[in-house]
């Protein structure tokens, strides 16, 4: 079965696109990005954003967007059984559509990839990396967030990803 994927979240001002690969279960099941509560995207993203990690689910979409920061997956459908983004089944993948999104949000200046699936994911189904260089666009990719790839620390996971997001969205 085709699962398909949640709707961007960003305010037209957006600096910098945060994207992951596809939802996992527990988000599609609630319709929130990240709601795994052993994902470290909310606690990392709080502390490079300066808000509150637990707040409600729409306090902190606030925050993201007040910080410049716009968030979705590459993904926007495929066929998976479980979370875990090796269990995508190869050829069932549509890419979300990024052309409308970067025309709404056209002062974003970089593309952070929450580890290295988003990133491969968007190399393959969006834009080819060898073409990356020449669209002004700064992409990076960062440590996954997924409790799946919980070899970076807490602190040191948190560092980067502000280091990141310092970068991008500083006038």
């Amino acid at each position: 079965m085709t699962l398909c994927g949640l709707a961007p979240v960003f305010a037209s001002d957006a600096r910098v696109l945060v994207l992951g690969s596809f939802p996992g279960e527990r988000s599609l099941a609630s319709q929130q990005y990240y709601a795994h509560p052993q994902n470290r995207f909310w606690p990392t993203m709080g502390a490079a954003c300066g808000f509150d990690p637990r707040a409600p689910y729409a306090e902190r979409l606030d925050a993201l967007r007040a910080s410049g920061v716009a968030l979705w997956d590459v993904l926007g459908a495929c066929v998976r059984v479980g979370s875990l983004d090796s269990a995508i089944v190869l050829g069932s993948e549509t890419a979300n559509d990024f052309g409308t999104l970067f025309e709404r949000c056209a002062g974003i200046r970089g593309v952070l990839f929450n580890g290295q699936k988003a990133r491969q994911s968007f190399a393959r189904h969006v834009v080819p990396e060898e073409i990356w260089e020449g669209s002004g666009l700064a992409f990076v990719t960062l440590p996954s967030t997924s409790p799946a790839h919980a070899a970076v620390r807490r602190n040191e996971l948190a560092q980067r990803w502000r280091e990141a997001l310092g970068a991008l969205t500083r006038d």
